[in-house]
């Protein structure tokens, strides 16, 4: 009887800690195991008693197909297409796919993981410029067994969030071992991941759907575009208390979130709703749709382009005939909520997420939404 207890509650934190690594609670397996160990066990557990990495992973897995279901598959395609696109960009510095995208554990904000070989992370940020990829560079300290490393990462930004890590050359054919299992880890070149597409998807037109890729416009990339520089842009202190327009936007995204957390079009509105006015301050309605032609649905576009009539309609100053042209709209009612939300996000010091945070949670809602 205590076996088959112990093997509940062994299974019980596998699935504990796959639910904590699937919402991003955690990230590593390690934490999750532990903290859902004591969640589920006052008594505590020995460490061999916890499920392994692979259990959790399966779980993982439970968790995307029952959330996910065919999106899922499709979504891992997409991934490994991307990650294919940037490696062949890539192809001098020796990239090697590793972590969920090639395993295919992926999971809700999973990144695309790829090991670079390079001498000079400069030549990779300058590669990346010459093919218009938005990124950051992170210089991270790593103390272990009493000695300090510096490991380089580049973020790179889009429709999928990559994170690169650069390696010296001489490391190219080094074996790289989990810091968890010590095993050495999976990974792919090129060639082998042309090769697992292939594998996996057997009917893909591999090369068109590289080239389509390579036409269509990431819209993610505009947003960041023009979203970044409000940060430089001030406002009338008596009207808009709060600061700069990233500021104000990213108070009126998390206002929306809280009254319409799955209403995509709706969000996004509230972030972007304001972007025309890095561009033209004097009439940043037409600037943002402009700017945004042919990247938001309709509806969308809707909600910017009448977001300060809505202010006019709550102030009691439009006129008789915008006020019933824009009650005869069926988001009207969503109009004027974004508009609440407008006045909501002017507060000094108020708390609020980054806008990689934002557009991540967009691009989650996207997928999920399909």
């Amino acid at each position: 009887m205590k076996g088959m207890a112990d093997s509940k509650l062994r299974q019980a934190i596998a699935l504990e800690a796959a639910r904590l690594m699937y919402e991003r609670t955690e990230s590593e397996y390690f934490t999750a195991k532990r903290k859902a160990a004591k969640r589920l066990c006052r008594r505590g557990v020995k460490p061999k008693d916890l499920p392994s990495n692979a259990e959790i992973r399966e779980q993982i897995q439970l968790f995307a197909r029952i959330h996910e279901g065919d999106k899922r598959t499709e979504n891992l395609r997409d991934m490994r297409l991307e990650a294919l696109r940037l490696m062949r960009v890539m192809r001098a510095y020796r990239p090697r796919l590793i972590g969920s995208v090639m395993t295919g554990h992926v999971r809700k904000g999973s990144d695309i993981d790829i090991h670079v070989f390079c001498d000079s992370p400069g030549l990779l940020t300058d590669l990346l410029d010459q093919e218009g990829y938005q990124y950051d560079l992170e210089r991270k300290q790593v103390v272990k067994h009493q000695e300090a490393r510096i490991f380089t990462h580049i973020h790179v930004y889009g429709r999928f969030n990559f994170e690169l890590t650069v390696y010296a050359e001489d490391k190219a054919h080094y074996v790289f071992r989990s810091s968890v299992t010590g095993k050495a880890i999976e990974r792919a070149s090129i060639r082998e991941l042309e090769e697992l597409i292939a594998r996996e998807y057997p009917d893909i037109d591999l090369e068109g759907q590289l080239r389509e890729k390579e036409e269509s416009v990431d819209p993610y990339q505009l947003y960041r575009m023009l979203l970044e520089p409000l940060e430089k842009v001030k406002q009338s202190g008596k009207v808009h208390p709060e600061g700069d327009v990233l500021y104000h936007s990213l108070q009126v995204f998390e206002q929306a979130r809280q009254e319409r957390p799955y209403d995509e079009e709706f969000l996004l509105a509230a972030l972007l709703h304001d972007v025309g006015k890095g561009l033209d301050p004097y009439d940043h309605v037409a600037a943002a749709l402009q700017a945004l032609e042919g990247l938001i649905t309709e509806r969308t576009r809707f909600f910017i382009e009448h977001h300060m009539e809505a202010h006019a309609v709550r102030e009691g100053t439009a006129g008789a005939r915008l006020k019933q042209r824009l009650e005869a709209s069926l988001d009207f009612e969503e109009l004027m909520l974004l508009e609440q939300c407008d006045q909501a996000g002017r507060v000094a010091g108020a708390i609020v997420g980054t806008l990689d945070e934002a557009l991540d949670f967009l691009k989650e809602l996207e997928r999920s939404n399909g």
